[in-house]
């Protein structure tokens, strides 16, 4: 772990994300997202071939309800009564009502209000690789069907034999997913946002992914929603004197089992800062004065996750403004937060949590802005229409309201 200064230019550049563009990445991206477009089913299958080594057909894109009946068969028959109570958690966070339609009256012929309705479709992306991200299935899936959202897709990578991983399968399906697709990549990320023979077209799409998978949901963003571009796993903590070492340095370590995963240590101890640097392959650490200068720097940082182990760590949360999730005390580690706390795993990460959020209801939800004007309200706003609308040179706008005055 290395000593930083937070009047260091080098500093600076890590609270911004600063790093080397990728134009590699974003060109292979481009053509891969630019040949699903067009070829469709084609170039899907093509790309499952060359990245993930696997021969499909169109119509084996789509797991099948025998595959889905045949994972529970290779399950430890206790899998889904020790998935429940992280499964209840989730439920529960976002079981909260729902945003009602609303409107105001101005008494004198106006109606404002806005109306709310889930999105229609969601893709939800989850990662193959080395491990399956069992959580990140019911992480997403809840706080989707929860919003309202009609019908959900999940599209993961194949497996070497073509099946999908069991657990993925059993979450999806005792969640209700209305599809799964073996599909990965920039690839997967093209075929839900512009749709193909096999693979419907979603509404806005979700969940984490390599550098790859994130460049994509870039470049289709504007033709689909999306949620924040993932990039590697943070961690930072504020700790001190009274803070226990041996959880800190657990925390900071559990980072690094991620890709990328990086850790900050804000701390007031120079012993806690000495054995970190010493015991801690990799991020940074900052030497504070105080817990008023650690509350700064967290909020420079801006972090996915944020602990807090320090007396009285309520105190310092209210003052906490850039942070994905906060966990507050010495027995919050960021472990019950990834897998069966309640919210949502999915944070924004790379410094986007000083203006993005976690995962949530909203993040499925759209609203739709309502207007009700009476002839004599409209009659009231008209010197005022009249003269905007020349101002900016649109007189036809105009004439749709004079038409209704005359």
């Amino acid at each position: 772990m290395k000593l930083i200064s937070t009047t260091s230019q080098e500093w600076q550049r890590l609270c911004a994300r600063q790093t080397v563009r990728k134009r590699r990445i974003e060109e292979r991206v481009r053509t891969i997202v630019d040949d699903v477009c067009q070829a469709g089913d084609e170039a899907l299958l093509r790309y499952t071939r060359r990245f993930d080594h696997v021969r499909l057909k169109s119509r084996q894109l789509r797991v099948t309800e025998a595959e889905i009946s045949g994972a529970f068969q290779h399950l430890d028959p206790k899998f889904a009564l020790q998935l429940k109570s992280a499964i209840q958690n989730v439920q529960t966070f976002y079981s909260r009502p729902r945003l009602k339609p609303m409107r105001c009256f101005d008494g004198d012929g106006v109606v404002l209000g806005e109306k709310f309705d889930p999105i229609g479709r969601v893709g939800i992306y989850i990662p193959g690789g080395t491990a399956s991200l069992v959580s990140t299935v019911y992480m997403t899936v809840i706080p989707a069907k929860k919003a309202g959202v009609k019908r959900v897709i999940l599209a993961t990578p194949p497996r070497k034999d073509g099946s999908i991983d069991p657990h993925i399968l059993a979450v999806a399906s005792l969640l209700d997913v209305d599809e799964v697709y073996k599909m990965g990549g920039a690839q997967a990320i093209a075929a839900m946002a512009f749709g193909t023979k096999s693979i419907p077209k979603v509404d806005k799409i979700v969940g984490p992914g390599n550098a790859y998978v994130a460049e994509a949901k870039r470049q289709v963003f504007g033709f689909v929603d999306v949620d924040t571009i993932a990039g590697p796993s943070e961690i930072a903590i504020i700790a001190n004197r009274y803070s226990n070492t041996q959880y800190v340095l657990a925390d900071l370590l559990g980072e690094t089992e991620h890709a990328g995963g990086i850790g900050f240590l804000i701390t007031t101890s120079k012993a806690l800062a000495k054995l970190a640097r010493k015991q801690i392959p990799g991020g940074y650490c900052v030497m504070v004065k105080n817990v008023d200068e650690a509350v700064d720097v967290a909020n420079q940082i801006a972090p996915e996750h944020l602990e807090i182990m320090v007396r009285r760590p309520q105190t310092l949360a209210r003052r906490i403004t850039r942070a994905g999730a906060i966990f507050l005390g010495q027995y919050s580690p960021v472990t019950v937060g990834d897998y069966v706390a309640g919210p949502s795993h999915v944070l924004p990460t790379g410094g986007a949590a000083g203006t993005f959020s976690g995962l949530g209801l909203d993040d499925f939800i759209r609203r739709t802005h309502l207007v009700t004007y009476t002839k004599k309200a409209l009659e009231r706003m008209r010197e005022p229409l009249e003269q905007l609308t020349s101002i900016e040179g649109l007189p036809k706008h105009f004439d749709a309201v004079k038409v209704r005055l005359t």
